[in-house]
């Protein structure tokens, strides 16, 4: 479901800018390791990016403002919205990904390949959306708290969430176009489901999914992390040793979030550059760049949870709580059980979340 493997390990087609030598990617004659290797990887990254965000979503689900009422903090539904993406760019992408290597031909049918494809294209969006729209919440609550009350609230969340939606879906509407079910007499598998699409308008396409769900998220989430770091830096200058080293543990928890982000996704898009305005290989070397851009970019799914939730103490200390009540039935403190979000914040544990 990644450029250069458009559901296939794919040879020479009419329109395409892959070079002509097939590489076996697909189980049958000749199948490699990578029939069993990558559908091993795959699930495993499925299981872990599955019970990751499923945690997140309990806990949040359990947490409780000081008034008993379920806490609905913008950033928990920025939180709730990243499990949600994540979760469905596992759940529909994933077990498709991992038969195409398994499997001789795409047995889904031309509903799925349409739907598969595009709801790729729509979780990835709406994730990547999220992620600088948390970044943009931190960076409110950070360095301009003033605003935070009016800017912060439950209402501009939610109309962002559903912002944030919109833009992907449609954004992701040329995606479901043009995918179909085909075959190739020179490729590996006898049916495939491949993007029939090619010359300008492709090419345009391309590049602004380029820049709208990488380049510019990137440059934002740099932007108010690094704004963030520079007004703690200034407010903490004659601070205590504790004090200091919740802003170092800021400091690396943000330079993780953009690593992550960084790493996880440049694969995918130097493929899909490299297809549109290259000749991309097909051998041995261009499948295993291939599966290394698949398995980070699912692999992302399953960092997000870590970074963004179990980091932070006190939601390790929610965590602990909710399922000390679910299993050992132990009720936790005055009854209720409660989360803020330390990353981020002016004194790191004063921002509720």
């Amino acid at each position: 479901m990644l450029p250069g493997n458009d559901s296939s390990v794919r040879s020479e087609a009419p329109g395409s800018n892959l070079s002509a030598r097939p590489s076996g990617g697909a189980a049958g004659a000749g199948a490699g390791p990578e029939a069993v290797i990558v559908p091993v990887v795959f699930g495993l990254f499925f299981v872990v990016g599955l019970v990751g965000n499923c945690l997140v979503l309990v806990v949040i689900g359990k947490v409780k403002n000081r008034g008993g009422a379920r806490s609905l903090s913008p950033t928990n539904i920025f939180i709730v919205n990243l499990s949600v993406a994540d979760l469905s760019f596992l759940l529909f992408c994933v077990p498709f990904e991992a038969t195409i290597y398994s499997l001789p031909e795409w047995v889904f049918g031309g509903f799925l390949c349409k739907f598969g494809h595009y709801f790729f294209t729509v979780s990835k969006l709406v994730s990547i959306f999220t992620l600088v729209a948390m970044s943009v919440d931190r960076y409110v609550a950070v360095v301009r708290p003033k605003k935070s009350a009016c800017a912060r609230s439950r209402r501009s969340a939610l109309v962002g969430l559903c912002v944030i939606w919109m833009v992907s879906l449609m954004c992701s509407v040329p995606v479901a176009l043009h995918q179909v079910v085909t075959n190739h007499p020179s490729a590996p598998n006898s049916s495939f489901c491949w993007e029939n699409w090619s010359g300008p308008s492709r090419q345009f396409y391309k590049v602004s999914i380029l820049l709208l769900g990488y380049l510019l998220p990137l440059l934002l989430i740099c932007c108010c992390y690094t704004r963030i770091l520079w007004h703690l830096h200034k407010k903490m200058k004659n601070i205590s040793k504790k004090s200091q080293r919740s802003k170092q543990k800021t400091a690396q928890t943000v330079l993780l979030v953009v690593t992550a982000f960084t790493i996880c996704w440049m694969p995918h898009h130097i493929i899909a550059m490299w297809v549109e305005f290259g000749t991309f290989p097909l051998n041995d070397a261009s499948l295993a760049f291939r599966i290394v851009s698949h398995c980070l970019s699912y692999g992302h799914s399953c960092v997000n949870p870590i970074l963004y939730a179990f980091l932070s103490k006190n939601f390790r200390r929610a965590f602990c709580q909710v399922f000390s009540h679910l299993f050992m039935h132990q009720p936790p403190s005055n009854g209720i059980v409660r989360l803020r979000m330390d990353n981020f914040s002016t004194t790191h544990s004063s921002t509720n979340v």
